[in-house]
């Protein structure tokens, strides 16, 4: 394996100290002259047809500088995938909490005194909550408006694999069972927000997002406008983890173009909760057939996800759910069907792990109940049918590196599983140890048919300083830090010497954003190949200061070498400013333009078939619960997560994503979800809405296989995403083992827990 002075070294995050100074820009804390306040005036009605609004009133109102409807602005249908909202609702409100209205004014205050003035007439219609109710014949249409759109059906994906349902011939085993997963807040601390300014026709946005190109063209659809005539500046990011507040951004530039002055938009928490994009929830029915000795043979699945009222990112997230966990083994036959569906609840979105979590938690539950069916043990079952290097997915996912059997067997070993399986635990506290594994993107493709890649420049100053542009956000995930250690290494500098700068769409290059795991891999690439661009320039010129010739210099600890020598020839910071100021001189700035290689496409919209990504991630996590058999109270007690992430770039930083995404999929496992009744949301905050606190979290052991992928930066692939997948199925397979008893529906609360043990213990007298 190289030595590196850098790659593989835990060096502290570059944006430490402003996070914890307070330096840190955020949204919230933009002020310009003349801002003003916006608030949304929202629906209290699950379904209703606008009759009439009344703004006159608030209009007259002291401090109010705008107050808007859709029948006062131009607004465009819009969406990341469909074009089926509106900045403000038009003709319906689709869900309570909808936006019906906006105003903006010289205070909070002022604004929500407005909100109370603006009358709106409804006339009430029936509401469609139930999934199934949803699809039904004569299920009312939430989208009366949406003409193109059949039983409330968003977006169908249907595939099917080798001899499809057919498969289920060869099978000696078959297991079939409907999974339930909820919708899930994605929990930041920074509420939504964002600030509007017209500067003549071009509109500037500063707003916490992790797309800000890609965010930047629906924003401009919904406007009416050139998408170039928008410049996104992102802040600093208290939490993303994937929701997009799309509505808020079309909603206070058309305010602040109304009021021909900047308009600054926060959520409360209770808006936040009530009109936020949390992660699909789904009903899975599964059913999967196996040989006698484990080997998988079949699988069909059925997927209903609700969207709620508007699509957003939905459709990526279903086609997510809909084959990416079966590329984890060997299935030979496949059938699909997932419908995406319209309902009268909030509208759901990607969190992270983007619908991979969803059908994991129904696959590796089904494994472990065919080992017990079959008697094999649940790590023999996935060994057997695990992919390995070299092989081509069922669904056409090409693993050039792949870790999966050695984080099984690692997460085993440091588990201490087997011995653990086999010991007998006394106590009032019912003990148990589960399994359960994941597989996620590094560089994911699947989203532009023209594009994919990153671009980069690396440009040094003249006190051998170095600056890197890039137009990949770091979200909170520390990218800026990997940024600096790859251009330290391949620079030869000190990560102190470097510095990433910020990303703003009027001056950075193009990029896709932080999702699918993009950023080491495909960012990364485009910052290596910058640094070593801007390296080869500069030690040409040294060269020629120095007479000496380029091929026989290096740079080590900023300073230049002959190769080989231990005596510096001089250092970077003098040559540096001679390269610069010299006469006829130049500036250094390196290129790096990163196009994804032949082997990633884009896959197949209709067969969902293709490598739409450079590499892929693979873990198990085993999981440690005790169960209270009297309050169904589920403890975790330890996780062991094994991750194959090729190349960790940074070791600590890659610790704390795992314990953030174990921390994440405990919540998703155990209590987080939405209590929602006739539509509207009973726990809009973190007192009720129950992530885990700090006292819940188990004690959590990270451990790397690093298969080092030959297509990325020294071989890393990802981490940040992939780590909540797998944890709800491991901890209810974990519970399973203690009490014997199959949770199918998360989160696994006390009541739901005690009321399956009270049902098995009446099925056994």
């Amino acid at each position: 394996m190289a030595d590196y002075r850098f790659i593989g070294k835990s060096i502290p995050r570059v944006d430490a100290r402003e996070k914890v100074t307070g330096e840190a820009v955020y949204s919230s804390d933009i002020h310009l002259p003349g801002m003003i306040v916006g608030k949304c005036k929202r629906s209290p009605h699950p379904f209703a047809r606008i009759l009439t609004i009344d703004c006159q009133k608030a209009r007259r109102l002291r401090g109010v500088h705008a107050v808007i409807t859709a029948r006062d602005v131009a607004q465009f249908p819009y969406g990341e995938y469909a074009d089926d909202q509106l900045p403000l609702c038009d003709s319906y409100a689709h869900y309570a909490g909808d936006e019906v209205a906006a105003v903006a004014a010289a205070s909070a205050e002022a604004a929500e005194e407005a909100l109370d003035l603006i009358a709106v007439e409804y006339e009430i219609l029936d509401p469609v909550f139930n999934l199934e109710e949803a699809i039904a014949p004569g299920a009312p249409a939430v989208h009366p408006e949406l003409k193109a759109v059949k039983q409330n059906i968003a977006y169908q994906i249907d595939l099917s694999r080798g001899e499809g349902a057919a498969g289920f011939e060869q099978a000696d085993l078959i297991l079939e069972e409907r999974f339930e997963t909820q919708a899930m807040h994605q929990a930041y601390l920074q509420t939504r927000d964002c600030v509007a300014a017209w500067h003549g026709e071009n509109l500037t946005l500063w707003a916490v997002l992790q797309s800000p190109f890609r965010m930047r063209l629906p924003l401009a659809r919904s406007l009416g406008i050139p998408e170039e005539q928008i410049r996104v500046i992102p802040c600093s990011v208290g939490g993303g983890f994937g929701n997009n507040a799309l509505r808020l951004w079309p909603i206070s530039a058309l305010l602040a173009k109304v009021a021909g002055r900047p308009v600054k938009m926060v959520l409360s928490r209770f808006e936040d909760f009530i009109s936020g994009r949390p992660l699909v929830s789904e009903i899975i029915q599964l059913r999967m057939g196996f040989k006698r000795d484990g080997t998988i043979m079949a699988k069909k699945m059925d997927i209903l996800a609700d969207a709620g009222a508007y699509t957003g990112s939905c459709r990526g997230v279903v086609s997510v759910s809909a084959s990416r966990a079966d590329n984890l083994y060997h299935i030979p036959h496949i059938q699909t069907c997932a419908k995406l569906v319209y309902t009268n609840t909030v509208p759901r979105g990607s969190l992270r792990g983007y619908g991979t979590q969803t059908t994991t938690f129904a696959l590796e539950s089904m494994v472990d109940m065919a080992a017990k069916e079959l008697g094999i043990s649940p790590e023999e079952i996935r060994l057997k049918n695990a992919v390995q290097e070299g092989d081509t997915s069922v669904h056409g996912l090409v693993f050039n590196s792949c870790g999966f059997r050695q984080t099984i067997a690692l997460a085993a070993e440091k588990s201490d599983w087997k011995e653990k399986r086999r010991k007998k635990h006394e106590g009032k506290k019912k003990y148990g140890i589960g399994m359960a594994c994941a597989i996620h993107v590094a560089g994911n493709r699947n989203v532009v048919k023209l594009y994919d890649g990153s671009s980069a420049t690396v440009n040094l100053d003249k006190t051998g300083k170095i600056r890197v542009l890039s137009g990949e956000l770091d979200i909170g995930q520390g990218s800026e830090t990997v940024f600096a250690q790859i251009v330290a290494e391949e620079f030869g500098v000190s990560p102190e010497d470097i510095r990433v700068l910020p990303v703003d769409t009027e001056v950075s290059p193009f990029a896709l954003g932080t999702f699918g795991d993009r950023i080491t891999v495909l960012g990364g690439q485009a910052v290596k190949m910058a640094a070593a661009d801007a390296k080869a320039q500069f030690l040409k010129m040294a060269a020629e200061i120095l007479e000496a010739n380029p091929a026989d210099l290096e740079i080590r600890e900023g300073k230049i070498f002959v190769i080989g020598s231990p005596k510096p020839l001089a250092g970077m910071k003098e040559v540096a400013q001679e390269v610069v100021f010299r006469r006829g001189g130049q500036p250094v700035i390196g290129q790096g333009n990163y196009t994804v290689p032949d082997f990633v496409v884009l896959s197949d919209a209709q067969t969902q078939y293709g490598n739409y990504s450079i590499a892929y991630t693979f873990l198990t996590q085993i999981a440690e619960v005790l169960v209270d058999p009297e309050t169904g109270k589920v403890e975790v007690l330890d996780v062991w997560s094994a991750v194959d992430l090729g190349k960790a770039i940074n070791p600590k930083s890659c610790e704390a994503q795992i314990e953030g995404g174990v921390m994440m999929g405990a919540g998703f496992a155990l209590s987080e979800a939405y209590s929602v009744k006739e539509g509207k949301i009973l726990n809009p905050n973190f007192h009720d809405y129950k992530i885990p606190s700090f006292t819940d979290l188990p004690r959590i052991h990270s451990f790397f296989v690093e298969t080092i992928d030959p297509h990325t930066p020294y071989g890393a692939k990802s981490v940040g995403e992939a780590i909540g997948d797998p944890t709800a199925a491991a901890i209810a397979n974990a519970v399973y083992d203690a009490v014997g008893v199959r949770l199918r529906c998360l989160p696994l609360v006390p009541e739901r827990v005690l009321g399956a043990m009270k049902n098995r213990r009446r099925r056994a007298e």
